[in-house]
């Protein structure tokens, strides 16, 4: 049980004792430190349901907690807020309990098979600033489901079918007439394909698809060749099919690196072709069923409800001329997902300028009961914006593509160490402690690329923010390097005091410093399951950063190694160990890898 849960538990069993309503017998943390850990404000809201004066229930339930020996002191203030100070045997307890559990305190669930859908690249199309936020926000939400005891299941879900598959082959087919796949024997167009044999790679496609898109707009029998081509694909045409693998082959292989880079991990990686099978036969059912109609040649799926606030227009399902689209692929896949994977929940970490597609695909799933025992939610997340406030751009006014962006994170952090090193700053990595340049460009890599998850993740998902990698990398701040330096110091601390053989020792809160970090080591366990409930990695960011301000206190004003006496010295060394643990968990659960040196 967490400290906030037991607290919770003995204000309920107070309230109850004095006849009060147990539902507002709840905790927060008190407005100022002097007042205690916590307050309770439940007897201000009973009282004018109960006619009675605030301040005497307030009372009451201060005499009952009294009894108890979890507190060392309970005060009622003003017209009936109850204030709390914790008893140092209390939180010492919990601190112990906390340091000896490898989770942290983390609280399991009811597990739930949750499958999480982040990323979404296209094939031919390298990643870009656009799937920073779904890539970082979703890995997190799948590290803090899975903590909590979860079965997760993460999916890419590419984009690698339709339309521009026709005009991508299309363009090939001018620039590369020779490839097997063009042949007119079926066997030779089938061969296998790859990145040796075509003869191109990710830079070429890269060039060949913005070449078809335009090609396709200007002339309409570009066009039209392209549908013709994705119908042909569609229908397994062996060329196309062969030539559409290796497209695929090569973006994935390339996109992996990316993953890679962000340390970022799925369990599938699926994309729109793999429900193309069910299509055909799913829209014949919703036809059948009177799910789906016709409307001026097209298909779609009426989702509007009678108590919408605004307009909701039909999900369309397939356009006049039969041609399927996302939408159609979307509730595919929420059918296929429902068969094989039976999850209890299915979320969405996708830009919430789609926020509209993903409202009525869904409801669009309740009617045709594809989602009568699962729960659709769709994270949506803000932009990624530059100095002017507005999406990020390259300085030509282009898309900024994500390997560079991580790689002008990587070189700011780079500069930043070397700076720091020259100087000696602190305890900070010197050419003697990072001896090669393996090493030092390891190091530059973790602290860069911790810095962009970091400052992505300490915004709240639904708002954006401004892209500023010189400030990312600052060790200064509410940044990702000052938290990751502050668990490197204190396993700095502890393997100081390994080497003098010194070691830990039962926890005795005593300093106000020392409650203050037991204290907040302690609200671990609540922050994660509030994440959790509210897909908010951002409230993980706020806190690690937080309980590394307090370790910083804690030790400017308590003496570690240099501890007055053994028990203190070996109380501290725990502190600093749990400190250690519930950072070192919490930048986990961001996905933020933790240097060992700096």
């Amino acid at each position: 049980m967490s400290l906030a849960n037991e607290i919770n538990q003995l204000l309920e069993n107070a309230f109850a004792d004095c006849g009060l309503p147990t539902a507002l017998a709840r905790a927060t943390r008190a407005g100022r430190p002097e007042w205690g850990e916590l307050q309770c404000n439940g007897a201000l809201s009973l009282a004018k349901s109960l006619g009675r004066q605030p301040r005497d229930l307030a009372m009451a339930v201060a005499r009952k907690l009294r009894q108890g020996a979890a507190f060392d002191a309970v005060d009622v203030a003003g017209p009936g807020f109850i204030n709390l100070k914790l008893s140092a045997r209390l939180l010492a307890r919990h601190a112990l309990d906390q340091l000896a559990d490898p989770a942290c305190g983390i609280v399991q669930q009811s597990s739930q098979s949750v499958i999480i859908d982040y990323g979404g690249p296209n094939v031919a199309k390298p990643l870009h600033v656009g799937h920073l936020r779904s890539l970082v926000i979703g890995e997190s939400l799948r590290r803090i489901l899975h903590a909590q005891g979860h079965r997760t299941i993460s999916d890419v879900h590419l984009g690698d079918w339709g339309l521009q598959m026709g005009m991508l082959i299309g363009q090939i087919g001018r620039d590369y007439p020779t490839l097997s796949c063009f042949a007119d024997d079926p066997e030779v167009a089938a061969a296998e394909l790859s990145e040796s044999t075509l003869g191109f790679g990710m830079l070429d496609l890269q060039r060949l698809y913005p070449q078809a898109a335009a090609a396709c707009r200007e002339n309409p029998a570009r066009m039209a060749e392209a549908r013709e081509l994705t119908a042909a694909l569609q229908a397994g045409h062996p060329g196309c099919l062969a030539l559409w693998r290796a497209i695929r082959a090569i973006s994935l292989a390339v996109q992996q690196q990316d993953f890679a880079a962000l340390n970022v991990h799925f369990d599938l990686l699926l994309g729109e072709s793999d429900v193309q099978p069910l299509i055909s036969t799913m829209l014949a059912d919703l036809r059948e069923r009177g799910i789906a109609v016709e409307s001026e040649g097209a298909l779609i799926v009426e989702v509007a409800e009678d108590d919408d606030a605004h307009p909701m227009p039909p999900l369309l399902l397939t356009k006049s001329d039969g041609a399927a689209l996302y939408a159609t692929t979307d509730l595919a896949t929420i059918l296929a997902r429902t068969r094989i994977n039976r999850p209890a929940r299915i979320i969405y970490v996708v830009d919430q300028r789609q926020a509209l597609h993903f409202e009525q695909v869904f409801r669009a799933a309740r009617r045709a009961g594809y989602a009568s025992e699962v729960e659709l939610i769709h994270a949506g997340f803000g932009t990624v914006n530059g100095p002017d406030g507005k999406p990020y751009k390259t300085r030509e006014g282009g898309v900024a593509l994500l390997a560079d962006l991580l790689a002008g994170a990587v070189g700011k952090a780079r500069e930043r160490l070397d700076a720091m090193a020259q100087n000696e700053h602190g305890d900070f990595a010197t050419p003697q402690n990072v001896s090669t340049q393996a090493e030092t460009e390891q190091l530059a890599s973790l602290v860069g690329i911790g810095a962009i998850k970091f400052a992505d993740l300490s915004s709240y998902r639904l708002s954006g923010y401004n892209f500023d990698p010189e400030r990312m990398v600052s060790f200064e701040g509410k940044t990702g390097p000052y938290v990751q330096y502050a668990c490197v110091r204190v396993t700095s601390i502890l393997s100081r005091a390994a080497a003098q053989g010194l070691a830990p020792a039962p926890i005795r809160v005593e300093a106000a410093a020392e409650r203050a970090l037991a204290f907040e080591c302690a609200r671990f366990p609540d922050v994660v399951a509030s994440a959790a409930a509210n897909l908010a990695p951002n409230e993980i960011a706020d806190y690690v950063f937080n309980l590394a301000q307090t370790f910083s206190r804690f030790y400017l004003d308590c003496p570690v190694l240099a501890a007055e006496d053994k028990a203190t010295q070996g109380s501290r060394l725990s502190l600093c160990a749990l400190t250690r643990n519930v950072l070192g968990k919490g930048m986990e659960l961001l996905g933020i890898v933790v240097p060992e040196k700096m």
